[in-house]
């Protein structure tokens, strides 16, 4: 028997689901810890909290789709599979992938944004902008653009509307439900925001965001939304796609610092003595090395190793995973310095509390009394820097793709499209949309991190109380 698809686990997709499977632990750890329910119950009241979170969803779904990776099997040849790996995102998003331009187009264009030369009727040669293949083909006569696209543009806002209103009534219907109240009680406590969650807020986001995937969705059938790059690839499918690369860097990353920031900074400020000097002297030494240049440096070495074992690396989706792999492991080597330094000062403070020491004075062992009394007043540091780290993460891939030391060219990310569009700006005119939708896609991902970095620091730091 053989299946229509032959599973493959790349290694960047086994790294983002074990960073799901930590996260879910770190929810279930939450449930059931009061002081971290609490806290995070004073973070649901949060609008903005709330807001950023529905915010990151999409993001979050598109990674995930975007790495669960096989090989369809080929129709012609039984029991053989293509060679080319696909995720589930691209057999979603496979109009946008198959129906390429012969090079730029403007977004919403139905002409090429470059001239060609053609042999008219008459036999004259002419220089003019020729009909995309696909962007707009349905259309014979082109001043009909404007009403063909409001005429799509109607049914999708109708549509995401209809899902905010079936969010919202299964939200009454809930708090209806829970607080015993008649829904029209209830859905009056929705629309003042008298509810222990930022429902409103996170209501308001999610149909914004269904008018907004309606639209585009709506659009890309018919037309390129974002237009096409220099081969004639659609813009709007390589920002998706550049979606996994940012979540893997940002949260891959984070998955080798944190625990090497959180076990070297408690040890250093709880032991002190050659401890502390010793994980003191490891992060001076690392800190004292320019991070771009040790980044570059281990980026260039594993180029030079692929390129001494090519027969190794044969498949391009595999080097291309591998250098994405061994960038997050650079980063996240270089990136626990910071974190290190400020739990160690945290922990030579809390080794000298009262409780700190009772535990000691009864014979708790050291790294019994590091878990229990140490790490979870450290929660609220941990959190808030990751989520910081995150932002910065996602931005350090495109400033090392700009410099050539980043993912592998052929990886598809916001810092290759930044990357490429140096060139596109010196164009005349000026080709503008791959830097604006690179740029669009990016900020929607570090914005909300951000907004929800300052709603956990002041739900979380046990100083605030959980209150602003």
């Amino acid at each position: 028997m053989t299946w229509p698809v032959q599973p493959v686990l790349l290694t960047t997709d086994v790294l983002l689901w074990l960073i799901v499977a930590a996260a879910t632990a770190l929810l279930w750890r939450v449930r059931h810890t009061p002081r971290l329910a609490a806290a995070f119950r004073a973070l649901a009241r949060r609008p903005m909290a709330m807001a950023s979170l529905v915010f990151l969803a999409p993001y979050v779904a598109v990674a995930l789709l975007d790495s669960i990776h096989f090989r369809p099997s080929l129709a012609d040849t039984p029991g053989a599979y293509s060679p080319v790996v696909e995720s589930v995102l691209d057999r979603l998003l496979l109009p946008l992938r198959e129906r390429g331009e012969k090079t730029y187009s403007a977004p919403l264009a139905l002409y090429s944004y470059a001239r060609e030369t053609v042999t008219a009727d008459d036999g004259s040669v002419q220089r003019v902008f020729p009909r995309l293949e696909h962007g707009g083909a349905h259309l014979a006569d082109v001043s009909a653009r404007r009403g063909d696209i409001v005429k799509r543009l109607l049914p999708a806002l109708v549509a995401g509307l209809a899902v905010g209103a079936a969010l919202t009534a299964l939200v009454c219907w809930r708090l209806a439900r829970r607080a015993r109240l008649p829904w029209r009680a209830a859905a009056g406590r929705l629309l003042r925001g008298d509810t222990d969650v930022a429902w409103r807020s996170a209501l308001v986001t999610a149909t914004l965001l269904a008018i907004t995937v309606a639209a585009v969705a709506a659009l890309a059938t018919a037309y390129h939304v974002l237009g096409t790059d220099k081969v004639g690839q659609d813009v709007l499918y390589l920002s998706l796609k550049s979606i996994r690369t940012g979540v893997i860097i940002g949260s891959g990353s984070l998955l080798l610092a944190l625990p090497l920031a959180v076990l070297l900074g408690t040890a250093a400020g709880y032991f002190g003595g050659r401890v502390d000097d010793l994980v003191q002297y490891l992060y001076a030494t690392l800190n004292a090395i320019p991070g771009v240049l040790l980044i570059a440096a281990a980026v260039l070495t594993l180029d030079l190793y692929m390129d001494q074992h090519v027969a190794a690396f044969a498949d391009v989706q595999q080097r291309a995973d591998l250098r994405l792999t061994a960038l997050c492991l650079i980063l996240g080597a270089t990136g626990w310095i910071g974190l290190c330094r400020l739990l160690r000062g945290e922990a030579l403070k809390l080794r000298e509390l009262e409780y700190v020491q009772s535990a000691r004075a009864l014979g708790q062992t050291q790294w019994r009394i590091i878990a229990r009394h140490l790490w979870p007043n450290l929660t609220h540091l941990v959190l808030l820097t990751a989520v910081i780290d995150f932002s910065g993460l996602v931005l350090a891939e495109a400033v090392l793709s700009y410099v050539g030391v980043g993912v592998d060219p052929g990886t598809v990310s916001w810092g290759n499209m930044i990357n490429t569009a140096r060139l596109e700006l010196a164009r005349e005119p000026a080709v503008w949309w791959s830097l604006a939708a690179a740029f669009t896609f990016m900020l929607g991902l570090v914005l909300p991190a951000n907004l929800l970095a300052d709603a956990l620091r002041d739900a979380l730091d046990p100083r605030q109380g959980g209150k602003h």
